[in-house]
């Protein structure tokens, strides 16, 4: 690994309080010592001691560029365990940029992105999955995601993939160790109780992996499509759930043409919304782009919030839309119960949606908008917003890996169950032991390593 210092601004691009430009390699202190000067200029950021933070100055020659604090941490003490210094400047797009083109100027280079998490990785300060935790931390957009990620960042699963490691391998050393010298070891026996800690194995692993279809919503959203005939509520319904006038609301059909995006949480729940253009025939050329766009939408979508106008007889649009999300994940909402009704909720139910929850609402009058939000925190979190202990998997590639990982532990099933020999168990259990380690980075190759950390924010 490159030895070379690196530098980049480690706060938003924005204006601020606080600005900081973060540091990190062997020439770290050095390179800040240049542009650095105390209030009475005495003492060099060398001569003081790892973890303190200190008040001074930038100079750029002899000219002061900013009243700052310097925060020096010095190896192995550090987050990538290398020289660390953080200058705290104030806040704002120019003044982060001038103090990082001085950083640049004496000696540092431009940091890629995440190579900061990077070098703890690599030098062993942290795991794979506690590095692709602390991206989680940045980008969570709900409480449950937060907490999900700070669980990984305290080494839950790294501590479970270390286990589930150490029991599988010492298995395999058993089996090398007994062909390599069945004199003295014998594997009389041993198929069954192998069989007992494979079905641990598998057991686990696979309780960890099924924990990321519901790790999938908790980090990233359910992708919630509110589809409709025009004029039936949908854009007062998003307008509600988000909590301000994002869609244009008329009495005039049609007037949503193309698919509104927006992001909410509720209370425990992170919804991804798509208000869609009222689905309908229509010989309007743009209006019929956006009907495409919701049948597209409607067809990949997590959850469909159907509604329908409580205050109009069902029609042939509506008969449509119901067969264009069958076996899907519905909720229909009566709207407009604010105003006289002709839709009876049990009758609707009947006849359409039988295994489906049928809510009246009023979008308008914000009523019914607290069901809602139980009946699909119900549908998607159950069991995790009441947990507090329980960890979730929200990587795909973690998932993945757990997949490839009970798969061999399946085979080591199979082949005890068809009597093979013992070499067989120990191939199958070295390929579920591989598969674990690469979720905690034990067993993954450069470009991997790469492709990961280049998700990553700048600075981090």
């Amino acid at each position: 690994m490159e030895h070379n210092t690196i530098a980049a601004i480690s706060t938003a691009l924005s204006e601020g309080g606080i600005g900081i430009i973060r540091l990190s390699g062997d020439d770290s202190v050095t390179i800040v010592d240049k542009i650095y000067r105390t209030k009475g200029g005495e003492r060099k950021l060398l001569s003081f001691s790892s973890h303190t933070i200190h008040y001074g100055f930038i100079y750029s020659g002899d000219e002061i560029v900013d009243e700052v604090m310097v925060s020096v941490m010095k190896a192995p003490n550090s987050f990538t365990k290398e020289n660390v210094v953080e200058i705290n400047c104030h806040g704002g797009i120019l003044m982060c940029r001038k103090i990082l083109s001085l950083v640049l100027e004496n000696g540092a280079r431009l940091a890629e992105p995440g190579e900061f998490t990077k070098r703890a990785f690599l030098n062993g300060r942290i795991d794979l999955s506690k590095a692709e935790a602390v991206m989680d931390v940045i980008s969570s957009q709900s409480e449950l995601a937060l907490k999900n990620s700070v669980r990984q960042l305290e080494g839950r699963l790294f501590n479970k993939i270390k286990e589930l490691r150490e029991k599988t391998i010492y298995e395999i050393a058993f089996i090398e160790s007994a062909l390599d010298d069945p004199e003295h070891i014998s594997l009389e026996g041993y198929p069954e109780k192998l069989t007992e800690t494979v079905k641990y194995l598998l057991k686990e692993v696979t309780s960890l992996y099924e924990s990321s279809k519901k790790g999938k919503f908790v980090k990233e959203g359910i992708n919630t499509v509110i589809v409709g005939k025009p004029n039936v509520g949908k854009s007062s319904l998003l307008n509600v759930l988000l909590g301000f006038e994002r869609a244009i609301v008329t009495d005039v059909e049609g007037t949503t043409r193309d698919t509104i995006e927006e992001h909410v949480t509720l209370n425990n729940v992170s919804l991804n919304l798509y208000d869609t253009a009222g689905i309908r025939d229509t010989s309007d050329y743009v209006e019929n782009i956006g009907v495409d766009r919701a049948k597209k939408y409607a067809d990949t979508a997590d959850l469909i919030l159907f509604m329908l106008d409580g205050t109009r007889p069902l029609t042939k649009e509506d008969e449509q839309i119901i067969d264009l999300i069958k076996n899907k994940k519905v909720i229909v909402l009566l709207n407009k119960i604010d105003s006289n009704c002709v839709i009876d909720k049990e009758e609707i139910k009947k006849m359409f949606f039988e295994d489906y929850a049928v809510l009246e609402i009023s979008a308008k009058e914000s009523i019914g908008i607290d069901s809602l939000e139980k009946i699909i925190e119900e549908m998607f979190m159950e069991g995790v917003v009441s947990s507090k202990d329980e960890l979730y998997i929200t990587n795909i590639r973690q998932a993945e890996a757990l997949k490839s990982a009970a798969d061999s532990f399946e085979l080591v099933l199979r082949s005890i169950n068809d009597g093979l020999p013992e070499d067989f168990y120990s191939i199958d259990l070295m390929n579920a032991y591989s598969s674990l380690g690469k979720i905690i980075g034990e067993d993954v190759d450069e470009d991997l390593v790469n492709e990961i950390f280049t998700k990553f924010c700048m600075g981090k």
